[in-house]
């Protein structure tokens, strides 16, 4: 089943290893805010810190609230100093009340996600990172009912490839990009597009599958997996690594050229280097390979005169990479990893670089 967090998510924080020498506040931040539905734990973050992900640093939990871990709307917080080092305090609003005789304290909203989980929804399930032969090995649709080549929700199709009794609710994937990683060439995986969901109907070989979901249109060829349990974090606890990770951006979904904010980027890292859900990644923009214009003996040239041909015309060299945003981990394999770009200062593309965050 899915998971979620016994304790609050802000107890969890609260009580984290803080990574950050010195906490700094965004120049520009309130005195007090207020918070409204919609909001997200990293927007708040944002709007009093210059790094949203040391929030564990500026909460301040207040023993005479119930429960003063959960961020509500209409929650009030207020910037106070303790020590001469700043902190936040909640105040709870009037969200809730008391019914007469139980005396049972009733919220009237939810409490605030960490981030939009609208935006990564579908990838905390799907698609899946399998590793190689997974897929070529698994049972495989041999024909449609009715001679279809194209079938969907409802339809019946016809499944070969079970090696032993087969589970009765199966999965429908094809097979999209192999990961590779752009440094040492190693395969890191080979991604599962989902495609929808099936029922063995009728055991055999081949067994009969009745389509119940679909997404995509279920081809001859596509493969079928058995539907695990769902096992993914809805809560999610943002914070620095705790110690240096560098990676690469190596795909992007949606066919973009051209990353921004809240998108959704695999990387070239995973279980294998100690990443975790909730890392926090410095995105930098790779830098460009520009001629070297004085080495190349074209500095003084003109069309008509190019009278350095005795030197290489097309030496090079690598600009520094640039700051670029900041992504956040929210779904770790063994040797990749999907994130989702918090912030973008500027355009992010394929094979950009990822560090730890400050």
């Amino acid at each position: 089943m899915i998971r979620r967090v016994s304790l609050s998510l802000l107890f969890l924080l609260f009580n984290l290893p803080l990574f950050a020498a010195e906490l700094e506040l965004n120049p520009e931040h309130p005195q007090q805010y207020e918070v409204v539905r919609g909001d997200t734990l990293w927007d708040i973050s944002g709007q009093f810190l210059k790094y949203p992900w040391h929030w564990p640093e500026l909460w301040s939990a207040n023993s005479y609230i119930e429960n003063p871990h959960l961020i509500y709307p209409g929650d009030l917080l207020t910037l106070v100093y303790r020590d001469g080092k700043p902190v936040l305090e909640l105040s709870r609003g009037s969200k809730a009340y008391k019914m007469s005789p139980e005396a049972r304290e009733i919220v009237l909203d939810k409490a605030i996600s960490t981030i939009p989980l609208d935006e990564i929804r579908a990838f905390l399930t799907r698609p899946q990172v399998v590793s190689e032969g997974a897929l070529s090995a698994a049972p495989y649709i041999v024909a449609g009912s009715e001679e279809r080549l194209i079938s969907g929700a409802g339809d019946r199709v016809y499944a070969r490839g079970f090696d032993e009794e087969p589970s009765k609710n199966h999965s429908v994937f094809s097979q999209g990009k192999v990961y590779q990683d752009p440094d040492t060439a190693e395969v890191l995986g080979y991604e599962a597009i989902y495609k929808g969901h099936g029922l063995v109907s009728v055991k055999g070989d081949p067994a009969t599958i009745t389509l119940t979901k679909t997404t995509q249109e279920i081809l001859i060829g596509d493969r079928l997996l058995p539907v695990v349990e769902d096992d993914y974090e809805m809560n999610f606890i943002p914070r620095a690594p705790g110690q240096e990770i560098k990676g690469q951006i190596i795909s992007v979904f949606n066919g973009v050229s051209q990353v921004g904010q809240y998108q959704i980027v695999v990387l070239n890292r995973g279980d294998r280097e100690n990443l975790e859900v909730g890392h926090v990644l410095s995105v930098y923009q790779a830098g460009k390979k520009v001629i070297d214009t004085v080495l190349s003996g074209r500095e003084d040239e003109t069309y008509f005169n190019t009278h350095n041909n005795d030197v290489d015309r097309n030496q090079t060299v690598i600009l520094p990479d640039e700051y670029a945003g900041v992504a956040m981990v929210f779904k770790v394999f063994e040797k990749v990893s999907y994130a989702i770009v918090m912030k973008a200062t500027r355009a992010i593309h394929l094979n950009d670089r990822v560090s730890s965050a400050e």
